[in-house]
Formats: structure tokens, C-alpha cells, sequence
């Protein structure tokens, strides 16, 4: 079994309007998962400094963030990123380039769970409805080259509050969705802006939003998670 989850951590600034990323690593502690996508790591201008600081990582939490190389103050490409607990090891990684009219990517890492391999993608999604069609299909075309084939986990912040259309129905198919909840406003979640999808060859076995006090308060979204196991 894996634990995945992703969360958009809107640079560390909570809703109190304050950047506390300890505050979020206590989050992140919480959920207890094996990986985690994150979106909006990273500070959006200038240097584009991680939002969590890499020191405060390791010595607060269990996770590696995986090394995607961008930036030297960054944590990810575009604001996203993958943190692997450690002991899992990272066969392979990469930036996506998207579609976009605003400042879009998203990232890919091959990760070995326990002697079994599976790839995960990170995204945070346009907010034009065409354009997030043509990033979903760019993603999936990407995951479908590489080669060998593995399970896949697609996670992010969608941007899109409709449950069907628009990338909703660029999944079907390939990937079914994990039902995870409610996640945007993190005090009053209504719209389900993040997502988990999984290929096939994964079988859910939970899923949901993670509420706690400190979730509510260290971002405006909520982190989803989701427990898988290989079929």
C-alpha cells in the first residue's frame, strides 16, 4: 500500500495572512503520507525561494524533496513539487513543460515503494478551461511515451470547479478519480479544486480531505490524500 497526497500550500502563507512554513510541515506530518505533490512551493518572484525551507524539512518532517534542479532556491518547477519519504528511492525525474498562458508546469517522478515502482505527476492547472484541456492531454501524452510503462498518480490543484467537462474528461479512460472531498475554501470548503487520479492497474482503497485546525489555518486549501495498493 502507498499513502499519496497533494496540497497547494499558497507559499506558506496561511489564511491568518501569514508566512509560517513550519506550520505547514505540521501539516504535512499530519497526513502521514509516503508522497506528497505539492503546488505553490516555491515564492514567485525574484529568486523563487522555496516557501519551506529545505533545512526545516529535514529536521522536521520524514520527507526528501526530489531533486528536480530548476532553480538554486527553488524546490520545484513553476511551484510544484514532490516530497518522498525517506527510505523510498527516486529512479527518475523531470520537469514537464505545459501549454499555458500564465505561468504553468508541472513535474514527473518515478518512485520505488517497497520493491514496487510507480510514477507520479505533480501539476497545478491554468485557470482558461481550454488551456487546462490542452495541459491534462500534454501530461497524459507525456506519462504514456515514457518508457517502461508504470502505475500512474496524477495529483494537483486542477483549477477547475466543475465535478465533470472541461480536463475532467480528459482522464476518462486511462484514469478514474479518487473521491477525496472538498478542499477550497480551506474554512469553508465547497469546491474541489485538487484531485487524485490513478491509472487502472491501482486500486483506491480510501480517500478524503484532511481536516485539522492547522490545515484550516496554513493555506486557503485543504491537503486530499488517497491510499492505493497494486492490483
Amino acid at each position: 500500500m502507498v499513502k499519496v497526497a497533494s496540497y497547494n500550500i499558497r507559499k506558506g502563507i496561511g489564511t491568518d495572512r501569514r508566512r509560517r512554513p513550519a506550520r505547514v510541515l505540521d501539516v504535512l506530518n499530519e497526513i502521514g503520507a509516503d508522497i506528497i505533490a505539492l503546488q505553490e512551493a516555491d515564492r514567485r518572484f525574484g529568486l523563487r525561494q522555496s516557501a519551506l525551507p529545505p533545512e526545516l524539512i529535514a529536521t522536521e518532517t520524514d520527507y526528501i524533496p526530489v531533486p528536480f534542479e530548476t532553480r538554486a532556491e527553488s524546490l520545484g518547477h513553476h511551484g510544484n513539487a514532490i516530497l518522498v519519504r525517506r527510505g523510498f528511492s527516486v529512479l527518475a525525474h523531470d520537469i514537464l513543460h505545459l501549454p499555458t498562458i500564465e505561468p504553468r508546469g508541472a513535474v514527473l517522478a518515478d518512485i520505488d515503494v517497497g520493491g514496487a515502482a510507480v510514477r507520479i505527476v505533480g501539476m497545478h492547472l491554468d485557470l482558461s478551461g481550454l488551456r487546462r484541456r490542452q495541459q491534462v492531454r500534454a501530461v497524459l501524452a507525456e506519462v504514456d511515451r515514457r518508457d517502461p510503462p508504470l502505475p500512474s498518480i496524477l495529483m494537483g490543484d486542477m483549477n477547475q470547479w466543475s465535478h465533470h467537462g472541461g480536463c475532467m474528461d480528459e482522464f476518462v479512460g486511462g484514469h478514474h478519480l479518487a473521491h477525496t472531498g472538498p478542499s477550497f475554501h480551506s474554512q469553508r470548503p465547497m469546491a474541489r479544486l485538487d484531485r487524485i487520479f490513478v491509472s487502472a492497474d491501482l486500486h483506491i482503497l480510501a480517500a478524503g480531505t484532511h481536516h485539522s485546525l492547522k490545515a484550516r489555518q496554513a493555506s486557503d486549501h485543504l491537503p486530499v490524500w488517497a491510499e492505493l495498493s497494486f492490483s
